[in-house]
């Protein structure tokens, strides 16, 4: 019985030795990963889901509260027809511009997971050659009024506020467009402190574009969450690895450890290779409700299955286009950031 009790104790341990750092890196990579800074973020990619537009532009929602208080939108981009959304804002505790996508909303979770199974590597990214993506993820973001409504807002951000960090997030499909978001603004435009930090984010593109976005976005977190199905889809078959779908680099693999009363949380960083046989490869991905809850935090909307929109007492800051959809913008004094500073020589927040 002894024997027992020191063997669990040892092995109790040893799970501690292994999850008690929180700011680890990635070997090889330019990734770092902040227990403190995902806790924030992914409030925010919690928030984005938010329809009542009054109450999410003015920030008083219910989520708007906690590690976000404070923040403030410069603009918040509505595509109706689609059923996307997303904002841009300022947040001062980070000295920082946010960006967050919201993640599907016009069917049920069940039927879009259903529809990843069978996408298809269809569109090649321009100027990245044989880097393949899925049409609908690289459209969802690229050839709708979200990118120029984004870039727009950032535009603006800048020259309010200077070369300040951009940190792009969103959970499940708004974790593909914050991706492309990312690699947009640091290739396109030049932006040279981005980093991007998902949670149950699908595969959307090739082994080709995985390499080229490590590249382009090396400060990327991709967060996991136990068996989470999202994560693995569309499918890795990896007897094809140039033809399949392929995640980029740097996975973080939220698990528990143990058995019994000794279960203990760990925060797993993966390798650079995207597909870690080790981290969220290592299990089956069937959980819906792992999809739905990171660090303790609820992410969907109120009402899955449907698009709904609320918007109240918000004509002055907004406008309609001939498709109906909405744009809510304004701006906001520089003093509501700590310091208009230049970043780092990395392009990382200290």
């Amino acid at each position: 019985m002894d024997g027992i009790i020191m063997l669990k104790g040892l092995i109790f341990v040893c799970l501690i030795a292994s999850s008690t750092a929180r700011e680890l890196k990635a070997k090889d990579q330019g990734s770092i990963y902040n227990h403190t800074l995902a806790t924030i973020l992914v409030e925010y990619a919690a928030t984005v889901y938010v329809s009542d537009l009054t109450e999410l532009f003015t920030w008083t929602c219910p989520r708007c509260n906690d590690l976000t208080k404070g923040f403030q939108i410069l603009d918040l981009i509505v595509d109706v027809k689609l059923c996307l959304q997303a904002y841009v804002g300022v947040a001062p505790d980070l000295n920082a511009i946010v960006i967050a996508f919201r993640g599907t909303q016009a069917t049920s979770i069940q039927n879009w997971i259903a529809d990843l199974f069978w996408k298809q590597l269809d569109i090649e990214y321009p100027g990245m050659e044989n880097a393949m993506v899925h049409h609908g993820f690289y459209s969802a973001y690229h050839n709708t009024t979200l990118r120029p409504g984004v870039l727009s807002a950032v535009k603006r951000a800048k020259e309010l506020y200077g070369h300040i960090p951009i940190m792009v997030t969103g959970h499940s499909m708004g974790g593909a467009m914050a991706a492309f978001c990312g690699l947009d603004l640091t290739v396109n435009y030049g932006s040279r402190n981005v980093s991007v930090m998902t949670f149950g984010q699908p595969r959307i593109g090739n082994a080709a574009f995985a390499s080229y976005y490590s590249k382009w976005v090396p400060n990327t977190i991709r967060v996991t969450h136990e068996h989470d199905i999202v994560p693995h889809l569309p499918p890795y078959y990896h007897y094809f690895p140039q033809k399949t779908y392929h995640h980029f680099p740097t996975e973080v693999w939220l698990h528990n450890l143990g058995f019994g009363l000794l279960v203990y949380a760990v925060e797993k960083v993966c390798d650079n290779s995207g597909e870690d046989p080790s981290c969220s490869r290592s299990v089956t991905g069937y959980s819906i409700k792992n999809h739905l809850w990171y660090y303790g935090v609820r992410l969907g909307g109120e009402n899955p299955g449907f698009c709904r929109i609320v918007e109240r007492d918000l004509a002055a800051y907004g406008t309609v286009d001939v498709d109906g959809n909405v744009i809510l913008s304004r701006d906001i004094p520089s003093s509501v950031l700590r310091m208009n500073v230049e970043p780092n020589e990395d392009g990382r927040l200290m």
